[in-house]
């Protein structure tokens, strides 16, 4: 069809009945973890078993409004281990993203299935852990998931689809788009409890891996699912241009990628409270035609023999009650590719290798990066372990 409309779902839907409810541990109460959490019990498949979270007081309220027993309900920073032992079947990890890594390669050891937010990693070494991760509960038939929501939209799904197809010729150029409004980013305090919520940690680049990968990888994560490959190299140049700043995270950033097939990708992203208007979008030029990838809003093929229109309707949401689903089928039918991992670690290889080109205002190549294996490291000390 030339065109077409994505429609929205039913909003007063009763859930379908589940002959089997899969144990459930939530890592991560804050943000995302609390809207997760009521999505998963929407879903009608899952039990949650078990939370933890840093702080005794979020856990304790998250307990309460979830009802889960106050036996199964851990703080601090070894509270995920208590959890993993608490009796669960899946681990959903809504922590910070420095703390994916090892907890990732815990939930797999020790048998249990992983859903993870983005971005994996903030570095090159957890990347390659989640990666190793991956691939281990691919051995031991476990399910592994990375939440990204813009590639399970139907309407973002045909533009790609289309491109396959030939639908704007040969891929020439990419450009891609991250801008939002950025967090608080108060002074720091004695220890790093400060950063541990709100989202304050996004101000600091090994916590979450800075702006560029706490939003802009979506629109990075486009990329490299319509080139089907990471970048070879990246240039260009990031600042910090908001007030004040405690956190090290850039907050503006303008690149150039360069791909082995002769792609050349641009990439702007910026966090700031200055009222550009926002999004995430992934521009696809040919020779022939162009084409649009957003998370939200209208996408397209526009000209050429395979012209298209859809509309992407609440991506947030909609994209993650898709992976839920997805991740249910997956356990109870014991389908265990996980091909979501390899290219949740292309997609953060590929924003780490921009961070830091664009740090060192220097061209970088991804085989450099990868040699230079540099952890970020992150002081714990006076932490609650």
């Amino acid at each position: 069809m030339a065109n077409a409309q994505s429609q929205p779902a039913p909003q007063n839907a009763a859930p379908p009945e589940y002959k089997r409810k899969i144990k459930i541990g939530i890592i991560g109460q804050g943000v995302r973890g609390s809207w997760i959490a009521q999505l998963f019990l929407k879903h009608g498949g899952y039990e949650i078993h078990a939370l933890a979270d840093y702080f005794p007081d979020v856990i304790q309220k998250a307990g309460e409004t979830l009802n889960v027993d106050p036996s199964r309900r851990f703080s601090g920073l070894s509270g995920y281990k208590k959890l993993l032992d608490s009796g669960v079947e899946a681990v959903v990890d809504e922590a910070i993203p420095y703390f994916f890594p090892e907890h990732a390669r815990a939930a797999v050891d020790a048998g249990r299935h992983v859903y993870m937010a983005k971005p994996i990693a903030p570095d090159v070494p957890g990347c390659l852990a989640v990666g190793a991760a991956g691939k281990q509960a691919t051995e031991k038939k476990l399910c592994f998931l990375v939440d990204y929501q813009l590639p399970t939209d139907p309407c973002n799904i045909e533009v790609k689809k289309r491109i396959d197809e030939g639908g704007v010729g040969k891929i020439s150029r990419i450009a891609t788009f991250g801008v939002c409004a950025g967090h608080d980013d108060p002074p720091k305090t004695a220890n790093l409890e400060s950063r541990m919520q709100k989202l304050i940690w996004d101000n600091d680049k090994a916590l979450s891996g800075g702006y560029i990968m706490a939003f802009d990888i979506h629109a990075l994560d486009a990329a490299v699912w319509v080139c089907g490959q990471r970048p070879l190299a990246a240039m260009g140049a990031s600042w910090i241009s908001r007030p004040n700043p405690s956190g090290d995270a850039h907050d503006g950033t303008s690149l150039v990628y360069e791909y082995a097939n002769g792609v050349i990708h641009s990439h702007f992203g910026q966090a700031l409270r200055n009222s550009t208007d926002g999004g995430l979008r992934c521009s696809v030029y040919g020779p022939i035609a162009n084409a649009l990838l957003s998370y939200d809003g209208k996408v397209y093929v526009r000209s050429g023999p395979k012209h298209y229109v859809g509309e992407v309707v609440s991506p947030y949401n909609r994209g993650a009650e898709r992976n839920i689903a997805e991740f249910y089928r997956n356990i109870v039918e014991g389908r265990c590719e996980n091909a979501t991992v390899p290219r949740a670690v292309d997609g953060a290889l590929t924003a780490i290798l921009g961070r830091e080109a664009a740090e060192r205002r220097t061209r970088l190549t991804m085989e450099d990066l990868l040699k230079e294996n540099r952890k970020l490291e992150v002081d714990l000390t006076g932490l609650k372990a």
